[in-house]
């Protein structure tokens, strides 16, 4: 089974963060450690990560908030990574007006080119750190399916979010469609070099 790389945002995902609980609950799942959370530096996150999906290659990305723009940076400039999918959970949007966004405005802007992995992005209507409008144009930009969460917040403790199965079903779905291409090249006798260059 892939491993899952839970990658948090700004300040960790310490518990009773639900990313928390899901790398504790979860055996194939793995926190990434980003050094000096509370002051991020994207180059030295971005280190990190890569070094994690390296070790573990086609796991599935789950991230929020930063973790979510870490992951989405990353894998439209660093397209030689093998990823086989992304979850997306409230984008923090570093050019936003948010009291904090001071401390991630180094992370640039958001990406506007389509992954090559399969991604979902998970938003709220009432995020303060992303409008739902504009999480609708990042999802589209990326080419992620959009999973409308209502008024979720930021989906984090503040809003509720310690547990959080659902997440876990979203990265399940995430890996069954990843799964039903590498079937079909299996019944029709074809290998993985076959692919299309970049998929």
């Amino acid at each position: 089974m892939s491993k899952t790389l839970i990658v948090p945002g700004l300040d960790g995902s310490p518990a009773p963060h639900w990313q928390d609980w899901w790398a504790r609950t979860d055996p194939e799942a793995m926190l990434v450690d980003l050094p000096d959370p509370r002051r991020p530096v994207r180059e030295a996150w971005e280190a990190a990560l890569a070094v994690m999906i390296l070790r573990h290659p086609n796991s599935i990305l789950v991230g929020h908030s930063l973790g979510a723009v870490l992951i989405a940076q990353m894998l439209t400039h660093w397209t030689g990574l093998r990823v086989r999918g992304a979850v997306l959970v409230a984008p923090a949007d570093p050019q936003a007006s948010t009291g904090d966004c001071h401390r991630i405005r180094r992370f640039g802007r958001l990406p506007d080119r389509p992954l090559d992995v399969p991604a979902v992005l998970v938003a709220s209507r009432n995020d303060p750190w992303m409008s739902f409008d504009r999480s609708q144009i990042l999802a589209e930009d990326l080419g992620a399916d959009l999973i409308d969460m209502g008024r979720a917040g930021h989906i984090n403790v503040a809003s509720g979010f310690g547990p959080w199965p659902g997440g876990k079903v979203i990265r399940d779905r995430l890996m069954d469609q990843t799964a039903r291409p590498s079937i079909l090249r299996r019944l029709l006798g074809q290998t993985p070099a076959a692919r299309r260059p970049g998929a």
